[in-house]
């Protein structure tokens, strides 16, 4: 694709206290083999060196801009503000968290994709998390796979193939049809966004490494991990979606399944979890879908619980190495 044949990207930066890492993530857009892009900086009112060098890059160079929120939002909500940069003039946009970066070819290889398939709503790929490959379970064959197959798919239990949003390329006609593009109610707002894209466009994928994600305690991918956003967002999502995609027998056996998995969760975190405001959170989060907390469910998930750690002690133990497996890799740079 020749520089003038390109379409326009625009690029966004939601940052929060992002000078640690911030400058490796500008050089990687600015690394990038595309030519046609712009670089909005959104900085949410950052009491670090972030402004500080995300202006030190942007008088350098002219493609790069910066917007400062006049309040401290959300990190979702930043995102929308983010989103609501992107030039009039783009075709696609491309987030990129700060602490994250992209491959040279990350562009190029994305929007060949999209331009090959005017299908295409969202661009994903392979890409890096800490120092683990994130493997999908998608055949090398499959390029262009049709949006409601991908999302049935996903929610009948194939481990998400979409990515965090550093992951995507989005067309930017699906961002500027929705005011809010993110549901902040929504923890896994990433994964409701693409659910309802892909309504009525296609999923792009490259079977290459193209991003690189990074995983550490301060992330709110980790405090989510405390407060069961992944067990709750499945839960969440095949309530809210799932008889979009699924026939009603799938629908009647996922939502069990997510509810079980819900419910296990919390049974745990009864002798786990002291996060201050997590039973608050489980409540007001319920109720959001149309469900209250039901205490006889989390009393049968915790005497399953202490019956599983007397009976199957191995099994503890495996648990417990892979949490704290998990936590190393989480802190490791």
């Amino acid at each position: 694709m020749s520089p003038e044949a390109q379409p326009f990207v625009s690029v966004v930066t939601p940052v929060y206290n992002g000078e640690e890492y911030l400058a490796e993530c500008i050089e990687s857009v600015l690394a990038q083999t595309y030519q046609s892009w712009e670089y909005c900086i959104v900085n949410n009112c950052s009491t670090d060196r972030t402004l500080e060098i995300a202006k030190a890059y942007a008088q350098k160079d002219k493609r790069i801009r910066i917007h400062n929120n006049s309040e401290f939002v959300g990190c979702d909500e930043n995102g929308n503000i983010a989103f609501r940069q992107i030039s009039p003039d783009c075709k696609y946009c491309k987030m990129i968290h700060a602490d994250d970066w992209m491959f040279p070819e990350c562009l190029v290889k994305m929007v060949e994709l999209a331009e090959a398939h005017p299908t295409i709503g969202i661009v994903s790929s392979y890409r890096l998390t800490n120092i683990r490959s994130v493997v999908q379970v998608l055949p090398y064959t499959s390029r262009v796979i049709p949006g409601r197959e991908i999302c049935r798919t996903t929610l009948l239990g194939l481990p998400s193939v979409f990515g965090s949003p550093s992951a995507m390329l989005i067309h930017a006609d699906e961002v500027r049809r929705r005011p809010h593009f993110y549901n902040v109610a929504n923890p896994h707002c990433d994964m409701e966004a693409c659910l309802d894209i892909l309504r009525e466009r296609d999923f792009g994928f490259v079977h290459q490494m193209l991003t690189f994600e990074r995983s550490h305690p301060q992330t709110e991918s980790s405090r989510g991990s405390r407060y069961g956003f992944t067990s709750f967002g499945r839960l969440e999502h095949v309530t809210k979606y799932g008889r979009e995609y699924l026939s009603e027998k799938e629908f009647a056996s996922m939502f069990k399944k997510r509810r079980d998995e819900y419910y296990a969760f919390l049974g745990a975190s009864v002798f786990r979890n002291k996060e201050k405001g997590f039973w608050g959170y489980q409540k007001a989060a319920l109720c959001r879908i149309g469900y209250s907390l039901s205490p006889a469910r989390i009393i049968k998930a915790v005497i399953f619980e202490v019956f599983d750690a007397i009976l199957n002690p191995l099994n503890t133990l495996k648990r417990l190495m892979g949490k704290l497996s998990h936590s190393v890799d989480g802190v490791t740079k």
